[in-house]
C-alpha cells in the first residue's frame, strides 16, 4: 500500500497504482486537515490525482515525477 497516515500526515510514497486512490479518499474524509506529503511518490495514477483536485488538500514535498509536480504544484 502506498498510502500511510501519520500523525495528522498523508503520506504517499512510491508508486501510487489505481488501487490507493480509495485509500487516499477514505484517509482524506476522515481528517479533512490532513496535509499530503509527496515527497517519497515515484510515480501517481491518474486516479490519484483526480482524488487530489477534487479534495483540494494541503500538499508538502516534491514528487520525482517532474510532470506531476508541475501539475499539482502549479498556482
Amino acid at each position: 500500500m502506498s498510502v500511510r497516515v501519520e500523525a495528522g500526515v498523508i503520506h504517499l510514497e512510491g508508486r501510487c497504482l489505481v488501487e490507493d486512490a480509495e485509500p487516499l479518499l477514505l484517509a482524506l474524509q476522515d481528517d479533512a486537515d490532513a496535509t499530503v506529503s509527496l515527497a517519497g511518490v515515484t510515480r501517481l495514477h491518474m486516479a490519484v490525482v483526480q482524488v487530489l483536485l477534487a479534495a483540494r488538500p494541503s500538499l508538502s514535498g516534491v514528487p520525482a515525477d517532474l510532470a506531476v509536480a508541475r501539475f499539482l504544484l502549479a498556482p
